[in-house]
């Protein structure tokens, strides 16, 4: 029997995307160059219009990076030392190096089991007379019910920053992440939905007053030239990276919807798997969801199993040729950073649960369907393996 090549499925590819806009990124990347305008000009001011009409929101600000998009979100509201922002520990570590950046303190609830999301019914007895803001989390695509975030807030008199790094292009109840709060925050790192050449990012807000302020921080507190009014930041999104957005902003609808039958497609093929929990895709009539991510759970028989039983799937799926990513291993009040906060194993349950045993597997619009039916076979034969006594006849069509 003659030697098969190993199949190869990465967790995300650019490969295809960029062959495909190859052309059209050249021009645009060369006619910044040819410009000589590297910081600041058209590029930048055509991006924040076409941004700003795709959420349906008044203002649109780009900077450099999500992380300083939600540094200059909290600098802009005013939240600073003594202040509280309630946040979820299941996410990303700029979330909260965001609120410890600006002075203030970053608290932690837990998240739903089955959406990932912060649990909003919790959100209230985290809230103490140091409360300044919250900071709901748009996880793997998945949006935060905003309605209900808003009547919160609204309710004490608190601000709220979006975290919408990981769901450009993602809605709830028929608005877009980003244009609920008082200041929404995007990343468009290369592997998000909509990413440009290097790090880049934006803010968005329905408050002129805000978008201002913000624009001023991001230039070194600057309202006009050389004169400085406050410390900030440099934290300008540059020319080329808004050229790149440009070119690719045009397709992101196109881009959610090959996730989104990427996502169906797992879905219906994974259905009922002993020991695999599938990611709960929301409502089509509340949740349009943006799918940055597709994350399974891996259960196990007991606690104690529960890592190992998901890293033993992780690396036999690897030596098979499918490549997974665990977003994210360690919870963030766990971080060694953040000892000094005293939270302790066991504080979010929840979230340390989904810690040992979410897995990411590989999605992005290219995928193929051919990659995509040898990520479930190899996942089914595995799941199978793990609970023999379980297995089930599947055929992966």
């Amino acid at each position: 029997r003659p030697n098969v090549p190993l199949m190869h499925v990465p967790p995300f590819s650019l490969s295809q995307q960029i062959s495909e806009l190859g052309a059209e990124l050249d021009t645009a990347v060369l006619r910044v160059l040819h410009s000589g305008q590297y910081i600041g000009g058209s590029e930048i001011q055509a991006f924040e219009k076409d941004f700003a009409a795709r959420l349906n929101v008044p203002h649109v600000m780009g900077c450099n990076s999500g992380t300083d998009a939600l540094i200059l979100a909290l600098r802009a509201l005013g939240v600073g030392p003594g202040d509280e922002v309630i946040t979820s520990s299941f996410s990303f570590f700029a979330t909260a190096e965001a609120i410890s950046a600006v002075g203030a303190k970053p608290v932690f609830v837990d998240v739903e089991p089955n959406t990932y999301l912060i649990n909003i019914g919790q959100i209230e007895d985290a809230i103490t007379p140091a409360t300044r803001a919250l900071m709901p989390v748009h996880l793997f695509g998945r949006p935060v019910d905003m309605a209900q975030v808003m009547d919160l807030a609204d309710q004490y008199g608190l601000k709220v920053v979006e975290d919408c790094a990981q769901a450009t292009g993602a809605s709830v109840h028929g608005r877009a992440v980003g244009s609920w709060g008082d200041v929404g925050c995007f990343s468009f790192f290369p592997t998000k939905n909509l990413g440009a050449a290097g790090d880049a990012g934006a803010v968005t807000s329905h408050n002129s007053n805000l978008i201002q302020v913000m624009r001023e921080l991001a230039v070194h507190g600057m309202p006009r030239r050389y004169l400085h009014t406050q410390l900030g930041y440099n934290s300008r999104l540059d020319a080329i990276q808004a050229a790149v957005l440009n070119v690719k902003l045009p397709r992101l609808s196109m881009w959610i919807k090959q996730r989104e039958s990427i996502a169906a497609r797992y879905q219906q093929l994974l259905e009922g798997l002993n020991g695999l929990i599938l990611p709960d895709p929301g409502f089509d009539s509340i949740i349009s969801h943006g799918w940055n991510q597709f994350v399974v759970r891996v259960q196990s028989i007991n606690t104690s199993e529960a890592q190992s039983r998901r890293d033993w799937l992780k690396q036999k799926l690897q030596d098979k040729g499918v490549n997974t990513i665990i977003y994210y291993p360690i919870p963030i009040h766990l971080q060694p950073a953040y000892q000094h906060l005293g939270y302790s194993q066991g504080s979010l349950p929840i979230t340390e649960q989904l810690c040992n045993e979410v897995l990411s597997l590989p999605i992005f619009p290219e995928l193929g369907l051919e990659d995509q039916q040898h990520v479930v076979s190899m996942v089914l034969q595995l799941m199978s393996e793990a609970s023999p006594a379980q297995a089930q006849d599947r055929v992966v069509a």
